[in-house]
Parts: C-alpha cells; sequence; structure tokens
C-alpha cells in the first residue's frame, strides 16, 4: 500500500470518526440541520437510529485506520483488506445515501470520494 493511499485511509477513517461522532452526540443540534436534515421536532424519534448510525461510521472509521497501522506492522494482506472493505462499504453507502435523500447529493460525494480514489489506486 503506497503512501498516498494510507493517507487517504487515516483521513477516510477520521473523517468517519467525526462525523460518527457529530451523528452520536449532536444530532439534535440545529447547526448541524444542513448535514443530518433532522427537525427539532424529529429528534427523539430518531435517536436510536442516529445513535447506532454514528457508531457504524465510527467503527468503519476505526477500522480504516487499524488497516493502516498492521500494513505497517507487516500484516499487509490483513490491513489491506481491511482499508478495501472500509472503502468498498462507504462508496457504496455514498450512493445509497443520494439515492435515499437527494437532497444529501454533496455529503454522498464526499462519502464516496475518498474511498472509490482509495480502491482506484489499491487496485490499478
Amino acid at each position: 500500500m503506497g503512501t498516498l493511499e494510507q493517507v487517504l485511509a487515516i483521513i477516510t477513517g477520521i473523517v468517519l470518526i467525526t462525523v460518527g461522532l457529530l451523528e452520536a452526540f449532536r444530532y439534535k443540534d440545529q447547526r448541524l440541520h444542513p448535514i443530518f436534515l433532522i427537525k427539532p421536532g424529529d429528534t427523539s424519534a430518531v435517536r436510536m437510529w442516529t445513535f447506532n448510525l454514528g457508531f457504524y461510521n465510527i467503527i468503519w472509521g476505526i477500522f480504516g485506520i487499524a488497516g493502516v497501522v498492521l500494513v505497517n506492522s507487516g500484516e499487509v494482506i490483513v490491513g489491506r483488506t481491511m482499508v478495501a472493505l472500509m472503502c468498498i462499504a462507504h462508496a457504496i453507502l455514498g450512493m445509497i445515501l443520494v439515492i435515499s435523500e437527494r437532497r444529501l447529493w454533496l455529503s454522498g460525494i464526499g462519502q464516496s470520494f475518498f474511498p472509490v480514489v482509495i480502491l482506484w489506486l489499491m487496485f490499478t
């Protein structure tokens, strides 16, 4: 795994962890409405989903970073596999986000862009 792939994987992991923390703990903050589209009256209804979704993203981010650590610890195949799985998942999930809510097209592109670039670098 090249340096660029590793740097992008770490950035992707950090972004996923950050977004996950926002989803899990700051979903009520109306300053984040453009990102989450959650109305003040709906926060109680969506609490379980945002909390769980946040931790899905946190865990995916940890896997991506751990994959880079493993690559640099000599476990290249395992590490590359973890990074590839994070990237495949978020490339697909970004597309699903756009399909499910067109107003979040920019978030969908943001979610998919680095993972697609990393996959392209890894497999070309």
